[in-house]
């Protein structure tokens, strides 16, 4: 009986002595290991628990599984771009040009482009009319002979055979140094037809589609026609649109004036270009009327 009295003092007085945090740990569970995660497995997931859209996305995009339908699709692909990129390069560089142009040289072309487009909008107006005439007309074939007889003159006029009159220019060269060479008056000869010429005369020499000009000397020759200065050009066309195509900065007038030539611009109502061709007979073309 003491016996037992003093074993329960002692184990009251045990329990005593014994730590706040002993006491705790004895009554909480035996701590239970972790799991370790599966080959594959991440270590937020849990076994046995869906996979999460995340997950499922990853899983189907990583590693990558290409078909041959997905890579045939991938060329095709690569290749429509590969075709665009080629088409916008070439536009860009077909416009590098006029982007690097300088201001009179764009001036300069906007003005010939205006002239174009006028003496076209003149020359429908002018066929229009001419097929009003030939409906209208109560005697069709005089009408018709009319018009070919006119064309004819227009023709011969171009060709150089027939002599013309008309509002024009006179512009004259003066070349004391002897600066002034064949293609700067072919570059003159250009920019009058771009400007509406219709017939040209430069010293008695008719201009014609095919005539050329070549250096001879300190002089020139205009298709093996020798001249000398000061060299003058008569001009049959629009004096509105010859004289301010001469003019133009950068143009010819500026081109020869810094060869120190002098240059002389005449606007006149009656130019008369009186140098003729002779009609050349093609040696193999026939008419097909024939």
């Amino acid at each position: 009986m003491n016996n037992e009295s003093g074993n329960d003092s002692h184990d009251s007085q045990h329990e005593r002595n014994e730590q706040p945090e002993n006491r705790l740990r004895k009554e909480l569970p035996a701590e239970v290991p972790a799991p370790v995660p599966a080959a594959g497995q991440t270590s937020g997931e849990q076994p046995g628990e869906p996979l999460t859209g995340r997950q499922r996305l990853v899983d189907g995009l990583w590693p990558p599984r290409v078909t041959r339908a997905q890579l045939i699709v991938a060329l095709l692909l690569f290749g429509l771009g590969f075709g665009l990129a080629v088409q916008v390069a070439s536009n860009s560089d077909s416009g590098s040009a006029l982007r690097g142009a300088r201001q009179e040289d764009l001036v300069r072309i906007l003005d010939e482009l205006d002239s174009r487009t006028q003496r076209l909008q003149d020359e429908k107006q002018g066929l229009e009319k001419q097929r009003q005439e030939l409906q209208s007309s109560s005697d069709q074939a005089a009408e018709a002979r009319k018009q070919t007889a006119e064309k004819e003159r227009q023709l011969g006029i171009l060709a150089g055979t027939v002599a013309a009159r008309g509002p024009g220019i006179t512009m004259t060269i003066e070349d004391m140094k002897g600066t002034v060479k064949a293609d700067m008056l072919l570059d003159a000869i250009q920019e009058l037809r771009a400007a509406g010429a219709e017939a040209i005369q430069v010293n008695g020499v008719r201009v014609v589609a095919n005539t050329y000009f070549t250096d001879s000397g300190k002089s020139v020759s205009v298709d093996g026609n020798k001249i000398n200065a000061p060299y003058r050009f008569q001009v049959i066309g629009k004096p509105q649109d010859l004289e301010p195509a001469l003019n133009i900065p950068g143009g010819v007038v500026q081109t020869l004036e810094k060869e120190q030539a002098t240059v002389t611009v005449e606007r006149s109502d009656k130019i008369v270009v009186d140098a003729l061709r002779q009609a050349k007979r093609p040696d193999y073309s026939r008419s097909s009327s024939q």
